[in-house]
């Protein structure tokens, strides 16, 4: 069984050691601009044929100064930060390992403040919000990591903010 807390029992031993990492930060700045080829390729992964992502023509045509980033190319890479990667590839800024479960991530919310230009350098600033624990439908224990991160150009002003959640998923049963 789990140690106590508050009166409760926790199912999964390294609970309380989990819980110390809220508040736990990590800022990462991009070591040079985004590109315009990394914008243009990420679309082009994404099967997203917007012209505001490859035409100076078409984005100037609709008031834009330049070009555009893909919204979504700021949550779903990390090329910004220069990581290492993990044995899975991810180049992640948790390495929480948690033996005898899996990792899977459980969600995002995404807030936008203005249009990502392939001139901005960005700077991320992560920091773990919660830990919670919760059993899953299967009736497995599972650990939620919550954390979120605010994304800023090189002037500091606000690009976009993200809520992500983590779930640790038992394996054991």
């Amino acid at each position: 069984m789990g140690q106590q807390e508050n009166g409760g029992v926790h199912m999964i031993p390294p609970f309380n050691e989990l819980r110390a990492l809220i508040g736990k930060s990590a800022t990462y700045t991009a070591p040079e601009e985004i590109g315009c080829a990394s914008a243009r390729y990420y679309a082009q992964a994404t099967a997203d044929n917007n012209p505001l992502y490859r035409d100076v023509a078409s984005a100037k045509e609709v008031g834009l100064p330049s070009t555009i980033v893909p919204p979504t190319w700021l949550f779903d890479t990390n090329q910004y930060a220069d990581l290492p990667r993990n044995a899975d590839g991810y180049a992640g800024h948790w390495p929480i390992e948690l033996p005898g479960m899996r990792s899977v991530r459980g969600g995002h919310d995404y807030q936008w403040f203005r249009d990502i230009y392939p001139h901005d350098i960005i700077t991320a600033h992560w920091r773990i919000t919660d830990v919670t624990e919760r059993t899953a439908r299967s009736g497995t224990s599972m650990i939620v990591v919550t954390s979120s991160c605010h994304y800023t150009d090189e002037r500091g002003a606000p690009i976009a903010q993200q809520t992500e959640t983590l779930l640790f998923m038992d394996m054991i049963s």
